[in-house]
């Protein structure tokens, strides 16, 4: 067997294919993958996936899967499979069509060679009669199946008009189970949330007068927050960690003390060290402070007593804002300050939430396996108020199945990572944000919407909701032309051209109403008379203003 390794070195480089580290230790983010956006520190003989992100350090990376096993394969070979998949309404129309084509070219047939006998018709007729085989023509023009074939034309209209919006589907038939669902279920994080950590807060744990021995004068300048903010922002200038990058964020428009950095050491997987100049030193202002940032354990470690480290741990799990938030802590002089990091909810979301609620109708619900606080916060901050919470992908799976046993009509699932892919897999129809999404979510998906905007899950439903309407409506137009062309033809009463003028006219129509998938969509037959009312007014208008002011013009006197 030959052994396969992979220098991972630059910051932001994607690690090509699964494997181990090799050698080296660094820092990497998965969450891409899985939604988890706390940083993962990998050394030698840890797993790391294929699409993991370096985000500093240098390791070497052993291969341990093949092509032929990898996600990227899968991904293509469920493309094709999905190609290939045909609405229900489609796959039925297909099989109609062939056995209706049957009995048409039979029933042309006898109404052709048995109207003589029956009905007394002749064969080519006559100035008073049009004969049996003119009939059986017309017939045979009449209930020919183009317009029924053509039906559902508004499937692929309806998936270039998403195309369009940033929104792909793998086939017509998500359309139909799109607009089944009942019930729709959102993961949380990068999925509700942005993915993007937002500092929510700064707490002096350990070293800090007013923490060791409660005393209410402050140790530092201007107050313990600043300064712990102040050194951290400046000791993450420039770099492309997430939580390095919430830090400065957190920063900007706050006025906080000067520091500068005389020396700087990145620690691959464990955190940054620096010594600092604008802080003064506890022992000796002439000294130059030292400082540290990186994770819990990294910081505990640097404190030799025992007691002291176990001191740090403690106040960390005793925390007031509990566990649930990414943490990250910051020791200057033996003093240590711990940052609280949460992901943002996205912009728009409520109103999504709202419109899913209010005009689809559907039952909404997040499943997370983040703790209930944490989940809590972010339900209340998007509006929902069914929340599932502490979830394994095993126990999202489950859920997404009762839900669907129980409420009927199917579930929509929304998610992005690896661990909503079993969930995703099982729902009725699995919606992903693409790019953060995982390959495995990718995979498994029914519809990916690229432009990264949850505001298309609505948009989506209300698409595949008018779609089915109109195909629905094309098969009742088909099916009227051709019986309003093919009686009259039979009986006498239309010449040839006429009908072929009305086979051809109904599929036009048919045609023209699958279009209409391209229009905006609306959530029920009201709101279309209502849209078609106010086009109208405003199309009238604008015309009657045109006119009054061409009246004004013209009399005008000279």
């Amino acid at each position: 067997m030959i052994l396969k390794l992979v220098l991972i070195s630059w910051s932001e480089l994607a690690v090509p294919v699964d494997g181990e580290v090799y050698q080296g230790s660094s820092t990497v983010t998965i969450e891409h993958l899985t939604g988890e956006t706390k940083p993962l520190e990998r050394t030698v003989g840890d797993a790391i996936p294929g699409g993991a992100r370096n985000l500093e350090g240098m390791m070497v990376v052993k291969v341990t899967k093949s092509w032929e096993d990898s996600t990227l394969n899968r991904i293509v070979q469920l493309t094709e499979e999905g190609q290939l998949i045909k609405p229900k309404l489609q796959r039925w129309l297909d099989e109609f069509g062939e056995y209706y084509s049957r009995v048409v070219v039979a029933l042309s047939l006898a109404v052709a060679l048995l109207g003589p006998l029956l009905f007394k018709w002749s064969f080519f007729g006559n100035s008073v009669c049009r004969g049996s085989i003119y009939r059986g023509l017309g017939l045979m023009v009449a209930a020919s199946p183009c317009a029924l074939a053509v039906a559902p034309l508004a499937y692929a209209t309806a998936i270039s008009s998403l195309a369009s919006k940033g929104i792909l589907l793998k086939g017509g038939h998500v359309l139909d189970a799109l607009s089944a669902c009942q019930s729709i279920a959102f993961d949380k994080t990068g999925t509700l949330t942005t993915g993007k950590l937002t500092c929510k807060a700064i707490e002096p744990i350990h070293g800090h007068l007013g923490v060791t021995n409660g005393r209410s004068d402050p140790c530092c300048t201007p107050n313990c927050e600043s300064e712990a903010l102040a050194v951290a922002a400046a000791m993450e200038k420039g770099t492309t960690h997430p939580i390095g990058r919430a830090v400065l964020d957190h920063s900007v428009g706050k006025e906080l003390p000067a520091v500068a950095v005389e020396s700087f050491e990145c620690l691959p997987g464990r955190g940054v060290a620096a010594t600092l100049s604008g802080v003064k030193a506890r022992n000796n202002e002439n000294e130059l402070s030292e400082a540290s940032i990186g994770s819990v354990d990294y910081i505990s470690s640097l404190y030799r007593s025992n007691g002291e480290s176990e001191q740090i741990k403690q106040a960390v799990r005793s925390s007031a804002y509990g566990p649930e938030f990414v943490q990250a802590a910051l020791s200057v002089d033996k003093k240590v300050t711990l940052f609280h990091f949460e992901d943002e909810p996205r912009s728009g979301v409520c109103e999504v939430i709202s419109t899913l609620r209010e005009k689809a109708k559907l039952r909404i619900m997040m499943l997370t396996g983040d703790h209930e606080s944490s989940a809590q916060r972010v339900a209340k901050a998007v509006c929902i108020d069914e929340v599932h919470f502490s979830l394994k992908p095993e126990d999202k799976l489950n859920k997404v199945k009762a839900v669907s046993r129980e409420g009927g009509g199917g579930l929509i699932m929304v998610g992005d990572g690896i661990n909503d892919a079993p969930a995703l897999a099982a729902a009725t129809v699995g919606m992903v944000l693409a790019q953060r999404a995982s390959a495995t979510a990718v995979a498994v998906a029914d519809v990916l919407l690229l432009q990264d905007n949850i505001c298309g899950v609505p948009f989506c439903i209300a698409k595949a909701r008018q779609t089915t309407s109109l195909v629905k409506q094309s098969v009742a137009l088909a099916l009227t032309c051709i019986v309003f062309a093919a009686l009259p033809s039979v009986l006498g009463f239309l010449p040839l051209w006429l009908t072929v003028l009305l086979h051809e006219g109904g599929t036009l129509l048919v045609c023209l109403n699958s279009i209409r998938a391209l229009n905006a969509p609306t959530w029920s037959l009201a709101d279309d008379i209502q849209k078609l009312f106010d086009g109208l007014r405003n199309y009238f208008s604008s015309k009657f203003k045109s006119s009054s002011s061409n009246y004004v013009t013209k009399t005008v006197p000279l």
